[in-house]
Protein backbone atom coordinates (compact mmCIF):
# COMPACT_ATOMS: atom_id res chain seq x y z
CA UNK A 1 0.00 0.00 0.00
CA UNK A 2 2.98 2.43 0.14
CA UNK A 3 2.55 3.49 -3.13
CA UNK A 4 -0.87 3.35 -3.60
CA UNK A 5 -3.02 4.45 -0.76
CA UNK A 6 -6.14 5.27 -2.69
CA UNK A 7 -6.51 1.64 -4.32
CA UNK A 8 -9.87 0.39 -3.64
CA UNK A 9 -10.85 4.25 -4.25
CA UNK A 10 -13.09 4.46 -7.18
CA UNK A 11 -12.87 8.03 -9.77
CA UNK A 12 -15.64 9.41 -12.31
CA UNK A 13 -13.32 12.26 -14.59
CA UNK A 14 -15.67 13.86 -16.01
CA UNK A 15 -13.37 16.46 -17.18
CA UNK A 16 -11.53 18.15 -20.35
CA UNK A 17 -7.84 19.68 -21.37
CA UNK A 18 -5.80 20.18 -18.45
CA UNK A 19 -6.43 21.22 -14.57
CA UNK A 20 -9.21 18.23 -13.96
CA UNK A 21 -7.40 15.80 -15.64
CA UNK A 22 -3.91 16.89 -13.89
CA UNK A 23 -5.82 16.62 -10.54
CA UNK A 24 -7.13 12.68 -11.60
CA UNK A 25 -4.15 11.67 -13.40
CA UNK A 26 -2.55 12.42 -9.77
CA UNK A 27 -5.21 10.22 -8.04
CA UNK A 28 -4.63 7.52 -10.42
CA UNK A 29 -0.71 7.27 -9.87
CA UNK A 30 -1.60 7.31 -6.10
CA UNK A 31 -3.54 4.04 -6.72
CA UNK A 32 -7.29 5.00 -7.43
CA UNK A 33 -9.39 3.21 -10.02
CA UNK A 34 -10.50 6.60 -12.77
CA UNK A 35 -12.96 5.85 -15.46
CA UNK A 36 -12.55 8.52 -17.47
CA UNK A 37 -16.52 9.81 -19.26
CA UNK A 38 -15.90 11.66 -22.24
CA UNK A 39 -18.17 12.81 -25.02
CA UNK A 40 -19.30 10.22 -27.93
CA UNK A 41 -17.44 10.96 -30.98
CA UNK A 42 -14.88 13.54 -29.82
CA UNK A 43 -13.83 12.99 -26.17
CA UNK A 44 -11.48 15.22 -24.37
CA UNK A 45 -10.58 18.19 -26.36
CA UNK A 46 -6.69 17.55 -25.00
CA UNK A 47 -7.03 14.78 -27.69
CA UNK A 48 -6.76 16.77 -30.57
CA UNK A 49 -4.09 19.28 -28.63
CA UNK A 50 -0.11 19.22 -28.72
CA UNK A 51 2.82 19.37 -30.73
CA UNK A 52 2.78 16.50 -33.09
CA UNK A 53 -0.22 16.95 -35.18
CA UNK A 54 0.00 13.59 -36.50
CA UNK A 55 -1.15 12.13 -32.60
CA UNK A 56 -3.48 15.37 -32.66
CA UNK A 57 -5.41 13.68 -35.37
CA UNK A 58 -5.66 10.31 -34.33
CA UNK A 59 -7.29 11.60 -30.57
CA UNK A 60 -3.76 10.97 -28.88
CA UNK A 61 -2.53 14.34 -29.05
CA UNK A 62 0.34 14.71 -26.43
CA UNK A 63 -1.65 17.11 -24.69
CA UNK A 64 -4.13 14.43 -23.72
CA UNK A 65 -0.97 11.32 -23.13
CA UNK A 66 0.36 13.72 -20.61
CA UNK A 67 -2.29 13.10 -17.88
CA UNK A 68 -4.47 10.30 -18.60
CA UNK A 69 -2.12 7.45 -18.53
CA UNK A 70 -3.66 4.57 -15.97
CA UNK A 71 -7.26 5.95 -16.85
CA UNK A 72 -10.16 3.51 -18.09
CA UNK A 73 -12.11 5.04 -21.14
CA UNK A 74 -16.23 5.62 -21.60
CA UNK A 75 -17.68 7.51 -23.82
CA UNK A 76 -21.38 8.79 -22.76
CA UNK A 77 -24.04 11.42 -24.63
CA UNK A 78 -24.64 13.24 -20.79
CA UNK A 79 -27.64 14.77 -22.88
CA UNK A 80 -29.79 11.38 -23.63
CA UNK A 81 -31.22 10.26 -21.08
CA UNK A 82 -29.86 6.43 -21.16
CA UNK A 83 -26.68 8.43 -21.04
CA UNK A 84 -27.39 10.06 -18.01
CA UNK A 85 -29.02 6.77 -16.39
CA UNK A 86 -25.36 5.37 -17.37
CA UNK A 87 -23.95 8.13 -15.42
CA UNK A 88 -26.09 7.77 -12.32
CA UNK A 89 -25.29 4.02 -12.04
CA UNK A 90 -21.33 4.37 -12.32
CA UNK A 91 -21.95 7.26 -9.29
CA UNK A 92 -23.73 4.52 -7.09
CA UNK A 93 -20.28 2.75 -6.69
CA UNK A 94 -18.28 5.73 -7.17
CA UNK A 95 -16.41 7.20 -4.81
CA UNK A 96 -15.31 10.76 -6.37
CA UNK A 97 -16.60 12.44 -9.65
CA UNK A 98 -14.73 15.21 -10.81
CA UNK A 99 -15.59 17.44 -13.04
CA UNK A 100 -14.79 21.10 -15.19
CA UNK A 101 -17.69 21.91 -16.85
CA UNK A 102 -18.99 25.68 -16.27
CA UNK A 103 -20.62 26.46 -13.13
CA UNK A 104 -24.45 25.23 -13.72
CA UNK A 105 -23.94 22.79 -16.41
CA UNK A 106 -24.24 19.84 -14.29
CA UNK A 107 -27.24 21.25 -12.28
CA UNK A 108 -29.37 21.63 -15.86
CA UNK A 109 -28.39 18.18 -17.28
CA UNK A 110 -29.62 16.76 -14.03
CA UNK A 111 -26.19 15.63 -13.22
CA UNK A 112 -25.54 18.06 -10.48
CA UNK A 113 -24.47 17.47 -6.46
CA UNK A 114 -27.73 17.60 -4.95
CA UNK A 115 -28.75 14.73 -7.78
CA UNK A 116 -26.38 12.55 -7.86
CA UNK A 117 -26.19 12.59 -3.82
CA UNK A 118 -29.01 11.10 -3.51
CA UNK A 119 -27.99 8.12 -5.46
CA UNK A 120 -24.52 8.34 -2.93
CA UNK A 121 -24.20 10.25 -0.28
CA UNK A 122 -20.93 9.43 0.83
CA UNK A 123 -19.66 10.75 -3.66
CA UNK A 124 -17.09 13.63 -2.82
CA UNK A 125 -18.20 15.59 -5.70
CA UNK A 126 -15.33 18.01 -6.96
CA UNK A 127 -16.43 21.23 -9.35
CA UNK A 128 -12.92 22.72 -11.00
CA UNK A 129 -14.04 25.93 -12.91
CA UNK A 130 -12.43 29.60 -13.51
CA UNK A 131 -13.49 31.60 -10.92
CA UNK A 132 -15.81 29.39 -8.44
CA UNK A 133 -19.16 28.37 -8.27
CA UNK A 134 -20.49 32.04 -6.92
CA UNK A 135 -19.22 35.45 -7.37
CA UNK A 136 -19.97 37.79 -10.60
CA UNK A 137 -17.41 35.73 -12.88
CA UNK A 138 -18.56 32.69 -12.00
CA UNK A 139 -20.23 32.34 -15.75
CA UNK A 140 -17.36 33.17 -17.61
CA UNK A 141 -14.72 30.84 -19.70
CA UNK A 142 -11.55 30.42 -18.40
CA UNK A 143 -8.82 29.38 -19.92
CA UNK A 144 -4.99 29.10 -18.27
CA UNK A 145 -3.62 32.34 -19.32
CA UNK A 146 -6.89 34.51 -18.68
CA UNK A 147 -6.53 32.88 -14.93
CA UNK A 148 -2.92 34.10 -14.83
CA UNK A 149 -3.67 37.37 -15.71
CA UNK A 150 -7.17 37.92 -13.30
CA UNK A 151 -4.84 36.63 -10.40
CA UNK A 152 -1.51 39.21 -10.75
CA UNK A 153 0.61 36.83 -11.67
CA UNK A 154 1.18 37.97 -15.05
CA UNK A 155 1.32 41.38 -13.18
CA UNK A 156 4.53 40.50 -11.51
CA UNK A 157 6.08 38.42 -13.94
CA UNK A 158 8.71 39.77 -15.97
CA UNK A 159 11.17 42.23 -16.38
CA UNK A 160 10.60 45.70 -14.22
CA UNK A 161 10.49 47.31 -17.42
CA UNK A 162 9.12 44.90 -19.49
CA UNK A 163 5.72 44.16 -20.16
CA UNK A 164 3.39 41.76 -18.01
CA UNK A 165 4.22 38.22 -19.11
CA UNK A 166 2.47 34.83 -18.48
CA UNK A 167 3.96 31.94 -17.19
CA UNK A 168 5.92 29.26 -19.54
CA UNK A 169 3.80 26.14 -18.47
CA UNK A 170 -0.08 26.17 -17.69
CA UNK A 171 0.45 27.41 -14.11
CA UNK A 172 -3.35 28.22 -12.95
CA UNK A 173 -4.42 24.67 -14.69
CA UNK A 174 -1.82 23.10 -12.44
CA UNK A 175 -2.02 24.72 -9.46
CA UNK A 176 -5.91 24.15 -10.09
CA UNK A 177 -5.57 20.43 -10.62
CA UNK A 178 -3.18 19.79 -7.52
CA UNK A 179 -5.45 21.51 -4.91
CA UNK A 180 -8.75 19.76 -6.14
CA UNK A 181 -6.72 16.70 -5.99
CA UNK A 182 -5.32 17.67 -2.14
CA UNK A 183 -9.33 19.01 -1.21
CA UNK A 184 -10.35 14.90 -2.32
CA UNK A 185 -7.87 12.99 -0.86
CA UNK A 186 -8.48 15.65 2.46
CA UNK A 187 -12.51 14.75 1.82
CA UNK A 188 -12.21 10.87 1.39
CA UNK A 189 -10.13 11.00 4.70
CA UNK A 190 -13.23 12.20 6.13
CA UNK A 191 -15.72 10.21 8.40
CA UNK A 192 -18.72 10.33 7.58
CA UNK A 193 -17.66 10.87 3.60
CA UNK A 194 -19.61 13.19 1.39
CA UNK A 195 -18.81 16.86 -0.08
CA UNK A 196 -19.17 19.39 -2.44
CA UNK A 197 -15.69 20.94 -3.56
CA UNK A 198 -15.85 23.99 -5.28
CA UNK A 199 -12.12 24.78 -6.51
CA UNK A 200 -11.77 27.93 -8.34
CA UNK A 201 -8.59 28.18 -10.49
CA UNK A 202 -8.21 31.69 -9.52
CA UNK A 203 -8.41 31.14 -6.06
CA UNK A 204 -5.91 28.20 -5.92
CA UNK A 205 -3.26 30.58 -7.36
CA UNK A 206 -3.63 33.36 -5.34
CA UNK A 207 -3.44 31.38 -2.55
CA UNK A 208 -0.13 29.94 -3.68
CA UNK A 209 0.75 34.05 -3.97
CA UNK A 210 1.28 34.06 -0.33
CA UNK A 211 4.57 36.34 0.21
CA UNK A 212 3.41 38.27 -2.69
CA UNK A 213 0.02 38.72 -1.50
CA UNK A 214 1.15 39.85 2.25
CA UNK A 215 3.48 42.06 1.25
CA UNK A 216 0.19 44.36 -0.43
CA UNK A 217 -2.17 43.01 2.52
CA UNK A 218 0.39 43.59 5.50
CA UNK A 219 3.57 45.97 4.10
CA UNK A 220 1.32 48.08 1.72
CA UNK A 221 3.48 47.44 -0.77
CA UNK A 222 2.13 47.06 -4.80
CA UNK A 223 3.70 44.05 -6.31
CA UNK A 224 5.86 44.78 -9.05
CA UNK A 225 7.82 43.02 -11.54
CA UNK A 226 11.21 42.35 -10.29
CA UNK A 227 12.25 39.80 -13.45
CA UNK A 228 15.25 37.94 -11.72
CA UNK A 229 15.82 39.57 -8.66
CA UNK A 230 14.53 38.22 -5.44
CA UNK A 231 12.80 40.98 -3.62
CA UNK A 232 13.78 39.85 -0.43
CA UNK A 233 17.55 39.77 -0.75
CA UNK A 234 20.54 40.38 -2.58
CA UNK A 235 22.77 39.43 -4.07
CA UNK A 236 19.80 36.74 -5.35
CA UNK A 237 19.12 36.21 -8.65
CA UNK A 238 20.29 35.23 -12.10
CA UNK A 239 23.90 36.47 -12.84
CA UNK A 240 25.25 35.90 -16.19
CA UNK A 241 28.02 33.18 -16.25
CA UNK A 242 30.50 32.09 -19.48
CA UNK A 243 27.96 30.12 -20.75
CA UNK A 244 24.66 31.10 -19.55
CA UNK A 245 22.69 31.91 -16.28
CA UNK A 246 23.43 30.87 -12.65
CA UNK A 247 21.11 31.52 -10.02
CA UNK A 248 22.54 32.51 -6.37
CA UNK A 249 20.66 32.45 -3.23
CA UNK A 250 22.96 34.18 -0.65
CA UNK A 251 20.36 35.53 1.38
CA UNK A 252 21.85 34.92 4.44
CA UNK A 253 24.64 37.79 5.97
CA UNK A 254 27.23 34.39 6.14
CA UNK A 255 26.23 32.98 2.44
CA UNK A 256 27.49 36.62 1.41
CA UNK A 257 30.64 36.23 3.02
CA UNK A 258 31.50 33.06 1.26
CA UNK A 259 30.55 34.55 -1.98
CA UNK A 260 32.30 36.91 -2.10
CA UNK A 261 35.80 35.25 -0.88
CA UNK A 262 35.23 32.73 -2.95
CA UNK A 263 34.87 35.20 -5.64
CA UNK A 264 38.11 36.70 -4.72
CA UNK A 265 36.33 39.85 -4.05
CA UNK A 266 36.57 40.13 -0.65
CA UNK A 267 36.50 43.94 -1.02
CA UNK A 268 32.91 44.17 -1.58
CA UNK A 269 32.75 43.41 2.08
CA UNK A 270 33.73 46.76 3.11
CA UNK A 271 31.77 48.51 0.73
CA UNK A 272 29.61 50.70 2.91
CA UNK A 273 27.13 50.16 -0.21
CA UNK A 274 27.07 46.61 0.56
CA UNK A 275 27.15 46.28 4.20
CA UNK A 276 23.69 45.66 5.35
CA UNK A 277 21.03 43.23 3.68
CA UNK A 278 18.85 46.61 3.22
CA UNK A 279 22.12 48.37 1.48
CA UNK A 280 22.30 45.64 -1.06
CA UNK A 281 18.62 45.19 -1.84
CA UNK A 282 19.45 49.31 -2.43
CA UNK A 283 22.09 48.87 -4.47
CA UNK A 284 21.63 45.61 -6.17
CA UNK A 285 22.99 46.33 -9.63
CA UNK A 286 25.91 47.70 -9.32
CA UNK A 287 26.17 44.33 -6.95
CA UNK A 288 25.48 42.07 -9.92
CA UNK A 289 27.66 44.29 -11.95
CA UNK A 290 30.88 43.84 -9.48
CA UNK A 291 29.90 40.06 -8.88
CA UNK A 292 29.67 39.29 -12.85
CA UNK A 293 33.28 40.61 -13.72
CA UNK A 294 33.86 37.32 -12.25
CA UNK A 295 30.95 35.02 -12.63
CA UNK A 296 31.84 35.65 -16.31
CA UNK A 297 34.82 33.77 -16.15
CA UNK A 298 33.83 30.22 -15.87
CA UNK A 299 30.64 28.07 -16.72
CA UNK A 300 27.77 28.15 -14.82
CA UNK A 301 27.99 24.44 -13.39
CA UNK A 302 31.35 24.96 -12.33
CA UNK A 303 30.43 27.89 -10.09
CA UNK A 304 27.20 26.05 -9.25
CA UNK A 305 29.83 22.72 -8.03
CA UNK A 306 32.40 25.63 -6.33
CA UNK A 307 29.08 27.76 -4.37
CA UNK A 308 27.43 24.73 -3.23
CA UNK A 309 30.60 23.41 -1.79
CA UNK A 310 30.81 25.99 0.53
CA UNK A 311 27.65 25.96 1.63
CA UNK A 312 26.21 28.90 -0.67
CA UNK A 313 22.70 27.66 -2.61
CA UNK A 314 23.72 28.18 -6.44
CA UNK A 315 22.34 26.31 -9.99
CA UNK A 316 22.83 27.01 -13.52
CA UNK A 317 19.47 27.67 -15.19
CA UNK A 318 18.99 24.38 -16.88
CA UNK A 319 16.84 23.83 -20.02
CA UNK A 320 14.10 21.14 -20.08
CA UNK A 321 15.87 18.56 -22.08
CA UNK A 322 19.12 18.97 -19.87
CA UNK A 323 17.01 18.34 -16.74
CA UNK A 324 15.34 15.71 -17.73
CA UNK A 325 18.78 13.82 -18.83
CA UNK A 326 20.45 14.95 -15.40
CA UNK A 327 21.00 11.75 -13.10
CA UNK A 328 19.21 13.86 -10.71
CA UNK A 329 15.99 13.00 -12.41
CA UNK A 330 16.87 10.11 -15.00
CA UNK A 331 17.83 8.03 -11.90
CA UNK A 332 15.06 8.89 -9.52
CA UNK A 333 12.08 6.84 -11.90
CA UNK A 334 10.31 10.23 -12.21
CA UNK A 335 9.57 9.40 -16.26
CA UNK A 336 7.32 6.26 -16.96
CA UNK A 337 7.96 4.45 -20.79
CA UNK A 338 4.78 2.98 -22.34
CA UNK A 339 5.57 0.24 -25.41
CA UNK A 340 2.14 -0.17 -26.42
CA UNK A 341 -0.01 3.10 -26.17
CA UNK A 342 -3.34 2.67 -27.84
CA UNK A 343 -3.55 4.04 -31.61
CA UNK A 344 0.56 4.94 -31.75
CA UNK A 345 2.94 3.72 -33.41
CA UNK A 346 5.92 4.20 -30.97
CA UNK A 347 6.61 4.10 -27.40
CA UNK A 348 6.44 7.40 -25.18
CA UNK A 349 7.87 8.52 -21.91
CA UNK A 350 5.48 10.27 -19.35
CA UNK A 351 5.96 11.76 -16.22
CA UNK A 352 5.15 10.01 -13.15
CA UNK A 353 3.53 12.04 -9.87
CA UNK A 354 6.06 14.24 -8.36
CA UNK A 355 6.74 12.26 -5.05
CA UNK A 356 8.19 9.40 -3.49
CA UNK A 357 6.64 7.28 -0.60
CA UNK A 358 8.73 5.16 1.18
CA UNK A 359 11.55 4.95 -1.22
CA UNK A 360 9.22 4.31 -4.15
CA UNK A 361 7.32 6.25 -6.91
CA UNK A 362 3.78 5.61 -7.09
CA UNK A 363 3.11 4.81 -10.78
CA UNK A 364 -0.04 4.19 -13.01
CA UNK A 365 0.70 0.69 -15.22
CA UNK A 366 -1.66 1.26 -17.95
CA UNK A 367 -1.17 4.12 -20.92
CA UNK A 368 -3.20 6.70 -21.43
CA UNK A 369 -6.56 5.03 -22.99
CA UNK A 370 -7.96 5.69 -26.60
CA UNK A 371 -11.38 7.03 -26.65
CA UNK A 372 -13.84 4.62 -25.38
CA UNK A 373 -11.77 1.71 -25.31
CA UNK A 374 -12.91 0.52 -22.04
CA UNK A 375 -17.14 1.34 -22.73
CA UNK A 376 -18.13 -2.16 -23.32
CA UNK A 377 -16.17 -3.84 -20.09
CA UNK A 378 -17.49 -0.76 -18.02
CA UNK A 379 -21.09 -1.24 -19.21
CA UNK A 380 -20.84 -5.00 -18.37
CA UNK A 381 -19.45 -4.56 -14.87
CA UNK A 382 -22.49 -2.25 -14.34
CA UNK A 383 -24.67 -5.06 -15.69
CA UNK A 384 -25.81 -4.15 -18.89
CA UNK A 385 -25.92 -6.92 -21.40
CA UNK A 386 -24.29 -7.23 -24.99
CA UNK A 387 -27.70 -6.87 -26.73
CA UNK A 388 -28.30 -3.61 -24.19
CA UNK A 389 -24.44 -2.37 -25.21
CA UNK A 390 -25.48 -2.50 -29.05
CA UNK A 391 -28.68 -0.28 -28.35
CA UNK A 392 -26.79 2.18 -26.44
CA UNK A 393 -24.17 2.61 -29.44
CA UNK A 394 -27.40 2.59 -31.96
CA UNK A 395 -28.43 5.33 -29.84
CA UNK A 396 -25.55 7.18 -29.89
CA UNK A 397 -25.42 7.16 -26.26
CA UNK A 398 -21.92 5.62 -25.80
Amino acid sequence: MATDPLRGVQVLDLTNVLAGPFACHQLAHLGAEVIKVEAVGRGDLARNLGADPELSARGMGISFLAQNAGKRSITLNLKHPRGKEVLRKLVQSADVLVENFRPGVMDRLGLGYDALKVKNPRLVYCAISGFGQTGPWADRPAYDQIVQGASGVMSVTGEADGTATRVGYPLADTVGGLTAAMAVCAALNASPRGAFIDVPMVDAVLATMGWVVSNHLIGGVTPQRQGNENPTSAPSGAFQCADGLLNIAANKDEQWHLLANQLGRADLLDTPDFATREDRKRNRLRLRAELETVLTTRPATAWADALNAIGVPAGAVMTVPDILRHPQISGRDLLARFMDTPGLDRAIELMRVGVMLDGERPSVATPPPALGADSADILKALGYTANDIESLRAEGVT
